[in-house]
Parts: C-alpha cells; structure tokens; sequence
C-alpha cells in the first residue's frame, strides 16, 4: 500500500495565515514508545530555576515576568513563571488561585499599552517542565495577525524598534508593580550626546545581524536535544556574573584610594554633584543680590507652609507675668 501525503487542511486558505503557494503536509512519524524528558526533568538542568532576578522585568514573591532578549515582530511579549518548580498540573490551591489573578493583570498591563487590540494567552510547556505562560499583543488594526497563528507572525515581522520596546517593557513592569512586587525593566535613557561626524552617525549595514528569537523558536518551547542553546544562556550568565564582578572590583579599588564607589573618575561616567539645600535669600536683600549671578540656574529651596496657628501665636505680644 503506497502512502500518500495528507491533503492540506482548509486554514491554509485563512487570511490569517502567513503562508501562500504550494504546501505539501509532512509524513507523521511513528510514536516513540517513551517520550524523553524535558528541561528541568530528571537530570537535565532547568534554565528557569538558576536564572537571576535581573534577568526579569519585574518579580514578586511567588511569581516572574520576563521578556524576550531582544525586540520582535509583536509589540510585546511576555512570560510568566513560577519561583517555584512546579508545572500546571503540580500547582496547590494558592497558586492555582494566584494563577488567574495573575493572568488576568498581565493581560490587562499588556493591554494598556498603546496600539495594542488584544492579548492571546498561550501555554504549551513541551519544552520546559517549569510552568510557563505566554502572553502575545496583537497590534491595533492589523486583522491579518487574528487567531491562531500570531506565534508565527511574530517571528516573520520585522522587529519593532528597540527604544518602543523598552519603553513597553518599563510601562507593563510599573503597572504590575502597583500591586506588589518589585519592577526591574527601566525606561530607555535619552541620548543627549550628539555623533562627533556624520560618518559616525551612518549605522553599519555590513555588520552581522544578531540572531533573531521569537516565541516558536524559544528554548522553552524547542523540542529534545537544545544544549547548544542551554550552552548560549549559561555563556550568557557567565559574561553577567564577570561584568557584575568587574564592577565590583572597581567599586573596592575606588574605596581603597578614598573615592566614592562608583564615581566618574573610577569607571569613566560623569559624576552628577547632589543638590545642596541652601536658603533662598530675601528679594532686594544684599544676600540676594550676590547670589544673582552664581546660583542663576539653580532650583531654591521651597519652604515648608506655615499653618495660620503658627501666624497667629508669632503675632501675639509677650505679656510679663
């Protein structure tokens, strides 16, 4: 009996879905009579489990909220985790509760993010046995990205620029964190610094594109046998943990010799002078008057109001006793 390829599904023909042309569906392999373990199974490490809270936007006590490495093709996409090592089915009723609340106020942040019309909710775990959830915006008036294939969608796109991204990162952490926890994604840092030459300015079209990662190429979502990609996020925590070392080094160097930790002598960065509280002088006043010239520019001290009981006894005369 000769096999024949399945004929291919009606959704091929969906406005939704990314791919057009001559499709042909792949032969089913066999079932393996023993499916073999995930990340955080058995012997094999889990990647969640030894990641720092840094490598988070925000973090709670029972719970994480992380974004991908780098921009993608949605204007966001998150992943909330457990602390503890536990998959769906394992959770106790605390967390099974805390679970959709959670869920609930993710969607919500990710949501009140601006050109963004929907947040699809996903969860396989074929990957990694530590609980998971993935939260995928889909962008305001694009209906091509609807239903089922925005995980797709998200890796065929054209990333969006890297400061919006940040800038989504920081909004959704402080939103979760007005209910608790602790928000770690900042803001992108405006560059007020211009080029010193046109060239300078010109981005190298030559360089090498960094890899790009989306939500179906996730090392939580890759089947069996990714120890290259274990081995990319343990080389990657490795580089943190020197960097983070180094500057701890020159925190210490800087301590022996009587600097500040920290300060723009040690580590190249230009040290910001605290604001110094001085009193504002009296207007017509010769203290005012010297003061004009070098404090121009400076932000006086605004003092504290005064209630009118205190008005009131200041003006009272003294009576002798």
């Amino acid at each position: 009996m000769q096999d024949t390829p399945p004929a291919v599904p009606d959704f091929t023909q969906w406005p939704s879905f990314p791919f057009e042309g001559d499709l042909r569906v792949k032969q089913l392999d066999d079932p393996v009579p023993v499916e073999p373990p995930r990340k955080g199974e058995g012997s094999r490490e889990c990647i969640t489990c030894s990641a720092p809270d840094e490598a988070y936007i925000w973090v709670g006590e029972r719970w994480r909220v992380r974004a991908m490495d780098r921009p993608t093709g949605l204007p966001m996409v998150l992943i909330l985790e457990t602390r503890s090592h536990l998959d769906l089915g394992d959770l106790p009723n605390l967390l099974a509760a805390e679970l959709g609340v959670m869920t609930v106020r993710l969607e919500r942040a990710i949501r009140s993010l601006d050109d963004v019309a929907r947040v699809h909710v996903n969860r396989w775990g074929d990957g990694s046995a530590h609980l998971h959830l993935w939260f995928l915006a889909r962008p305001r008036g694009y209906l091509q990205l609807r239903g089922t294939f925005l995980s797709l969608w998200d890796s065929i796109l054209p990333p969006i620029p890297e400061a919006k991204w940040r800038e989504n990162l920081a909004l959704v952490a402080a939103w979760l964190a007005d209910f608790g926890g602790r928000p770690l994604a900042e803001p992108p840092r405006i560059q007020w610094q211009a080029p010193s030459s046109i060239a300078s300015s010109i981005p190298d079209t030559h360089a090498e594109a960094a890899p790009e990662t989306s939500v179906i190429e996730a090392a939580e979502e890759r089947p069996i046998d990714d120890e290259p990609a274990d081995a990319d996020a343990g080389a990657a925590r490795s580089a943190l943990d020197a960097e983070q070392d180094g500057r701890d080094d020159g925190d210490a160097k800087a301590a022996s010799r009587g600097e500040e930790p920290g300060s723009g002598a040690e580590t190249g960065r230009p040290v910001v002078e605290e604001a110094t509280e001085t009193p504002t002088p009296v207007a017509g006043s010769a203290a005012a008057e010297n003061a004009s010239d070098g404090d121009a520019g400076r932000q006086p001290k605004v003092p504290s109001p005064r209630r009118p009981d205190d008005d009131v006894t200041a003006a009272k005369p003294t009576t002798a006793s």
